[in-house]
């Protein structure tokens, strides 16, 4: 009878500790499935050059009223609201507290800032300083060649990435191969993808990003009406000539976490509704894929 109890006792202990480890397994499957879901990491954000044409305040409330939680600030903006000067390094302590409070009234964060073309180190030092006391995540720019070296040193001691912008030709940057080579040697240098100023210079966004493999640190989301033309009007991000299907699968093959930053340069005055419609594109595609 005790050798029939301690038998069942045994098949008992057995089957709960297969049964948990079997749990256990799926679980931790679970959890690897959904940490490989690198989407649920993307932010999706805009660049206040958007709303360049208003203040900064006026333009924090445009980007609020649209769902946006992110946002890529440029220097140079007026404050507006009572504060005196622009956005940028020449802040005074306190406009700088006045915009932590009203960001933090409404919950949106910066992300980046840019684009910045900084003359030399003294003033490299001053935005990675405004980048820091922000908790910026990178500085989007277009580094004068010969910094690149002090640039990508800065930025491994701040611990801030510099992403670099393609403006179109006749820009030294406007090709995928120059920010590569910007990244050679340099780990906190990469690139900040405009598809859009891609598409304009007649290239295939997702064939540029391919080569910057590993270095896209950023994305600016932007359609235009006509490939190749380097003034081609810009329109509603996914009306214009960009595979955004495809552009979106590119970036989570290669595992991006980062801020895509909604630059919409066209209806100046009522954009609002341009970028809640961008917002709602970006999800339905994002959710599409596999």
């Amino acid at each position: 009878m005790k050798k029939t109890a301690s038998l069942l006792s045994f098949v008992f202990l057995t089957i709960v500790f297969f049964t948990q480890c079997n749990n256990q397994s799926q679980h931790g499957e679970e959890q690897k499935k959904d940490s490989t879901d690198v989407t649920k990491n993307w932010k999706i954000g805009v660049q206040m050059w958007t709303f360049h044409l208003f203040p900064f305040v006026t333009a924090l409330e445009k980007a609020d009223s649209a769902g946006v939680k992110y946002i890529e600030a440029f220097p140079g903006q007026e404050l507006g609201g009572g504060m005196k000067g622009d956005f940028g390094i020449d802040m005074p302590d306190s406009t700088r507290a006045k915009l932590k409070q009203l960001l933090q009234s409404k919950g949106i964060s910066i992300v980046a800032m840019g684009v910045v073309v900084p003359k030399d180190v003294a003033e490299w030092k001053k935005f990675f300083d405004l980048a820091k006391e922000f908790g910026l995540s990178y500085i989007t720019a277009e580094p004068i060649k010969t910094q690149w070296n002090q640039v990508d040193s800065l930025a491994g001691l701040y611990g801030i990435k510099v992403a670099i912008h393609d403006h179109p030709k006749p820009n030294e940057y406007w090709s995928p191969d120059s920010v590569l080579a910007a990244t050679v040697g340099h780990p906190n240098i990469g690139s900040c993808a405009d598809v859009g100023h891609w598409a304009r210079n007649g290239l295939d966004p997702v064939e540029c990003l391919k080569k910057l493999e590993g270095h896209v640190f950023g994305v600016h989301l932007k359609d235009i009406k006509v490939f190749g033309q380097v003034d081609a009007a810009d329109t509603i991000v996914g009306a214009g000539v960009n595979n955004f299907p495809a552009i979106f699968a590119e970036l989570k093959r290669q595992n991006f976490s980062g801020m895509m930053s909604i630059e919409q340069e066209s209806n100046w005055y009522n954009n609002v509704g341009d970028v809640k419609h961008t917002i709602a594109y970006f999800n339905e595609q994002v959710a599409k894929l596999k």
